[in-house]
């Protein structure tokens, strides 16, 4: 299996725990940046971590929970119980230096996205108010959009967040585009995760990971709770007729700015779409 795509490790519990040191393997190298986690909780169940140094962003993909941090109880957040009902998600920033608990108050997925921290920024809620699901896209590359943690927000030292719905029959990450030259303000070097859900649970998704000289090329079918690392390259997704496709994505880097190119074969799309 490709070193890019993690299949969950559980069905309960925490089942991704991808990190710098365990996201390293032959096509990803250098990955230094990115963490992400994911808990399936019962009611009931409490889970905490320490953030040492990294700063995270929790957010409550589905149910509720009463989350706290030493400098901050946020009390019960969530309020969807499927994440297809597209409502703004509840999220919760942690700084670094710091520690978090979740308890569930219903069954919940619980996503841990973290980055290196530089305690610049306090614990704070940042959802659901503030997030507004927009659209991005024509035809065929319409998709939806709920930004968690955007460069326009300033509330991470490091962290990039966001959510994406894709309607069945769609494409979105699309046109191919890359970010992972340090080459600002031409192009930012950001590492990421696509941690992947379909509706009906049953389905596939697509997702290509490639560079233009093919050093890397891997395409994945994608089933409902998988990951995709994206190291370095291109990295379209497609949503099969009758598939309804999300992902959270988290990216973090060297600078907290979004900056990418399209790939050149395909980036006649945009400027026609422009």
């Amino acid at each position: 299996m490709t070193d890019l795509l993690r299949k969950p490790t559980a069905s309960s519990g925490k089942v991704h725990d991808i990190t710098p040191d365990n996201a390293k393997g032959a096509q990803c190298p250098d990955w230094g940046y990115v963490g992400f986690g994911l808990y399936h909780l019962q009611p009931g169940e409490t889970v905490s971590e320490a953030t040492r140094d990294r700063e995270v962003i929790l957010v409550l993909v589905e149910g509720k929970a009463n989350l706290s941090c030493n400098t901050l109880d946020f009390g019960e957040m969530g309020d969807r119980m499927s994440v297809f009902e597209k409502t703004p998600p509840h999220c919760a920033y942690v700084p670094n230096d710091n520690a978090w608990s979740a308890t569930a108050t219903t069954q919940c997925v619980l996503a841990v996205c973290s980055a290196p921290g530089k305690g610049n920024y306090p614990a704070k809620r940042l959802g659901p108010d503030g997030i507004t699901l927009t659209s991005r896209g024509k035809g065929q590359n319409t998709r939806y959009i709920n930004n968690i943690a955007m460069e326009d927000r300033d509330v991470a030292d490091s962290l990039l967040v966001t959510e994406v719905f894709t309607p069945d029959g769609n494409w979105s990450s699309y046109p191919s585009h890359r970010h992972d030259e340090d080459d600002y303000p031409n192009m930012t070097y950001l590492e990421e995760t696509y941690y992947h859900r379909l509706n009906p649970g049953q389905g596939f998704g697509i997702q290509r990971v490639y560079t233009e000289d093919s050093s890397l090329d891997e395409t994945m079918a994608v089933k409902d709770g998988d990951v995709v690392l994206v190291p370095r390259g291109h990295h379209p997704c497609g949503a099969p007729y009758g598939y309804e496709l999300y992902y959270l994505n988290v990216m973090a880097g060297p600078l907290r700015k979004w900056r990418f190119k399209n790939d050149p074969d395909h980036n006649w799309i945009a400027q026609r779409d422009a």
